[in-house]
């Protein structure tokens, strides 16, 4: 019968994650991505077609941007979450 408890690498049966430093890290990086999902749409909305950068690619950073900044807010809300817990 296989145990789905067994240890079967090297890590600590004791292993956390950092989550001090993830909470740091996402609270630092929301602010910058967020800005720059608002440079990038704003020069990207005022860019004609003949510029360079052109507007799809200012678009698509600002959209990169945004999806980064939204996985730092919903990484921000489950760290907050496990260290609630944790503390309980």
């Amino acid at each position: 019968m296989y145990d789905e408890r067994r240890r079967t690498g090297t890590e600590p049966r004791t292993a956390r994650s950092p989550l001090h430093l993830r909470l740091v890290l996402s609270a630092v990086f929301f602010p910058l991505f967020l800005a720059a999902t608002v440079l990038f749409a704003t020069w990207s909305a005022d860019s004609g077609p003949q510029d360079s950068p052109g507007p799809t690619a200012l678009a698509t950073l600002a959209g990169i941007c945004a999806a980064l900044a939204l996985t730092a807010v919903v990484d921000l809300l489950v760290v907050t979450r496990r260290l609630r817990a944790r503390r309980n």
